[in-house]
């Protein structure tokens, strides 16, 4: 029985495993830009909210290129807490 118990726990553990990685794989690498970084953006898929405050914020946003590729970027941007007075 307790042979049976440390199968099944093996089993169930390496399925948990298996999804982590497809998890993992999924979600595309954040990638920093900076002012040499050549953007190919054919579709931009969403943005971050930037916050109501008055200082550079870190933002990012996904894209899809023109061969189909998703790409996140993670960028600094000045929030938008700052009035023009």
């Amino acid at each position: 029985m307790k042979t049976l118990l440390a199968l099944v726990l093996v089993g169930v553990s390496s399925f948990a495993l298996a999804d982590e990685v497809k998890t993992a794989a999924a979600q595309p690498v954040v990638e920093q830009y900076d002012y040499s970084t050549n953007l190919d953006i054919a579709r931009v898929i969403s943005l971050s909210t930037l916050p109501n405050v008055c200082e550079v914020v870190p933002a990012t946003m996904t894209y899809e290129d023109h061969q189909g590729q998703r790409h996140t970027i993670e960028y600094r941007a000045m929030g938008d807490g700052c009035s023009q007075g």
